[in-house]
């Protein structure tokens, strides 16, 4: 009986080990996704600010003069960060007058926005080469200047995925309202509540898999197969939903602390971004455990082209004709 017992322990801990779940953790902790993913949420804090500035000081031109574009962007970026931006409660990081004032314009400002903009790269050098450890591929051997066009080619990329979010926002409320109107339904229904609120969580999915999409097949430089990228996203997206429905009571404890009062914005974006790398770096492993199970390599996949071109073939032998001749030829 008790031979029996340990039997079927065996089996079910075997079991257990094969999951997709507990597969996709292991890889996750042997490639040391924890502290790669505390290394990118402090470098997170810089840049974020960095990107901010340089964002708002190159669109706020056209942020200005469109009150509800600004208000949608600002709606976006505090949805993806709790706590960055101030909208008048006094618990962001950063006041949006004080965004929509960022200039370049003058030797100060382009100095200035220079020294920001290579501080936003160099976070998405970091989480490329991240993304390419949890894959087991070695860090890029693209021509510098050219990964640093890439890196600079994805910043603008998410930038505009950020901007047609929020036209998204502004035109599914029109449409919704419209709708409505049509229907007969009150805008502040509970029926039209839970109707607006759903549409606004797949949006929020949609954008989510679209910015993970980016990281994944363009920044890591690597030709994932679409059937092998769409579930990892879409795991990667429903936890970040997941984790932005949760945002507030996650960092909630720290500004309630008297003792951490005075830097608790900064603390809840250390933990917000840890969190957030975490999931990032999570769901690459999804991906990862899911082209090994497809026997797709992903290493050789990240191989660079041109590489192939300067492999040393072996010299072929014809047929009749020893090796020792055919060089001494």
């Amino acid at each position: 009986m008790l031979k029996q017992l340990q039997a079927r322990l065996v089996a079910v801990i075997s079991w257990v080990n094969r999951t997709r779940p507990l597969r996709v953790w292991n890889r996750y902790l042997r490639a040391r996704g924890p502290l790669l993913a505390q290394g990118l949420s402090y470098q997170a804090i810089f840049a974020v600010f960095a990107a901010l500035w340089v964002a708002f000081a190159i669109a706020g031109f056209v942020v200005r003069g469109d009150e509800a574009l600004q208000q949608a962007i600002i709606d976006v970026l505090n949805t993806a960060i709790p706590g960055l931006i101030d909208t008048g409660d006094g618990d962001g990081a950063v006041a949006v007058d004080d965004l929509l004032s960022a200039s370049i314009l003058g030797w100060t400002g382009a100095i200035a926005a220079i020294g920001l903009i290579a501080t936003a790269l160099g976070w998405l050098a970091s989480g490329r080469d991240a993304v390419r450890t949890i894959f087991g591929l070695p860090d890029s051997t693209m021509n510098p200047v050219l990964l640093k066009l890439a890196d600079l080619a994805t910043a603008l990329g998410l930038g505009v995925i950020v901007v047609l979010s929020a036209a998204m926002s502004i035109a599914s409320t029109s449409l919704l309202s419209w709708l409505f109107g049509l229907g007969g339904v009150d805008d502040a229904s509970t029926s039209a509540t839970i109707v607006a609120r759903v549409t606004g969580i797949l949006l929020t999915f949609l954008v989510d898999a679209l910015l993970l999409a980016l990281v994944y097949r363009v920044l890591s430089g690597i030709p994932i197969p679409l059937r092998i990228l769409a579930p990892g996203i879409a795991v990667g997206a429903a936890a970040l939903g997941v984790l932005k429905l949760l945002g507030s009571l996650l960092l909630g404890g720290a500004s309630s602390n008297p003792l951490l009062a005075s830097f608790a914005v900064i603390l809840g974006l250390l933990i917000w971004f840890n969190l957030l790398c975490q999931v990032i770096l999570i769901a690459a492993s999804w991906i990862a455990e899911s082209a090994a199970d497809a026997g797709v390599n992903l290493a050789r996949r990240g191989l660079p082209r041109r590489g192939n071109r300067d492999r040393i073939r072996a010299p072929r032998v014809r047929p009749g004709r020893s090796a020792r001749e055919y060089r001494d030829a």
